[in-house]
């Protein structure tokens, strides 16, 4: 098992500083105690039992070893055992917090040991309660100690398992996208079989139609490579299982889309600027799929609402603006179930050289807002980098 990450060494650093001005101060009156009043030797030996814990993160066995040594030391030339008491309790704490529970006893055995041992060379009239004592000391740092390390341990496991469901979520959906690619790629060599079969037909009698339909065949194959491309992108990491697929969804069935979203209890508003065209069916692909995951947040997540949907074909590219005046869809509570939400938004985006942002407007409510470039060309350089929220 790996130890947690090591606590900054500046912070170490101050706790020891403190602990060994707290020692010093209370070695001033070892005098009024009964005990001799500390010298340079003293004061050598109070450092050596706790600067070193600023490395507690590091080196928590050695560090403990050392202020224990410091404190034996310490003990045995005479001095108040007090005084070298917070450093060992540390290390003992930090040992317990980042070793299995048998290191703990161990180290907590050996503390008991030296508390025992400073009663013994103290001639205390009271055994019995430096002994309770040490046992009680030690129980509580070690407990302590297993909590926090069994803190430790379930946060990193979350967070393991949380990287470990994004990881999934964008491998479903990057198989989902393939499979989908799939049928547009099917899709560009029926249409370049027909194109083929009618040239072929009248290569002869109409070379006329025969060039046109073999200039088709050139533009079709041209987008079925790239679509093939990104296909076999996407596909390197994709989930192998393959379900039942449906027909592929295009921007003329967005009206039933709307349809559906309205009887969902969402009023929808649609908007089409510039001049309508065909698109190349990935493309198309891609931004219904981007208006149905931002009006499925929107019915889910923003309330009493109502939602608007533009489309914008510009001369080189299609901008797709959803919007809706609602409470605000929050992006940490949108799920990705089955490989949807803001993780497909954004790997569709990226897959075509586009860019999307998500988040909630000014004004109030809610925005996506995808641009995509429609021509081979543009989403075949270096694309445009996916926009952050």
């Amino acid at each position: 098992m790996r130890p947690p990450t090591p606590r900054p060494l500046v912070v170490d650093t101050l706790i020891a500083v403190a602990m060994a001005v707290v020692a010093v101060l209370l070695g001033q009156e070892s005098r009024s105690q009964g005990w001799p009043e500390l010298d340079a030797r003293a004061y050598v030996l109070v450092a050596l039992a706790h600067l070193p814990v600023a490395l507690r993160g590091r080196w928590p066995l050695a560090v403990f070893a050392v202020v224990q040594a410091a404190a034996i030391l310490y003990i045995t030339l005479g001095y108040w055992p007090v005084v070298c008491t917070f450093g060992s309790m540390l290390a003992l704490y930090t040992v317990a917090s980042v070793r299995p529970v048998r290191t703990a006893l161990v180290c907590a055995a050996c503390m008991t040991g030296v508390w025992a041992y400073a009663g013994v060379v103290s001639h205390t009239p009271s055994m019995a309660s430096v002994l309770g004592q040490a046992l009680l000391y030690c129980s509580v740092l070690v407990w302590f100690g297993h909590l926090a390390r069994r803190s430790a341990e379930l946060t990193r496991r979350l967070r393991a398992e949380q990287a470990e469901r994004a990881r999934r979520a964008v491998t479903e959906e990057r198989g989902r996208i393939a499979r989908e690619l799939h049928d547009v790629v099917a899709h560009h060599m029926s249409v370049i079989s027909v194109q083929a079969g009618l040239a072929r037909f009248v290569f002869d009698s109409n070379p006329g139609r025969a060039r046109g339909a073999l200039g088709t065949i050139a533009d079709t194959s041209g987008e079925a490579l790239e679509e093939l491309r990104r296909m076999l992108q996407v596909l390197r990491e994709a989930d192998p299982e393959a379900p039942e697929r449906a027909p592929m969804p295009t921007l003329a069935r967005l009206c039933e889309l709307l349809d559906r979203v309205r009887a969902g209890g969402l009023p929808v508003d649609l908007t089409v600027a510039g001049t309508e065209r065909p698109l190349p069916p990935g493309v198309e692909l891609c931004a219904y799929r981007v208006v149905q995951e931002a009006l499925t947040n929107a019915l889910k997540h923003a309330g009493p609402a109502h939602a608007r949907v533009e489309l914008r074909y510009g001369a080189h590219e299609l901008t797709v603006c959803v919007t809706d005046d609602g409470q605000g869809t929050i992006p940490a509570r949108v799920p990705a179930a089955g490989g949807h939400g803001l993780i497909g938004m954004r790997e569709r985006a990226k897959l075509y050289g586009g860019t999307i942002t998500v988040g909630p407007r000014s004004e109030g409510g809610f925005e996506v807002l995808l641009t995509l470039p429609t021509s081979a060309a543009e989403r075949g350089g270096t694309g445009v980098p996916e926009a952050e929220r």
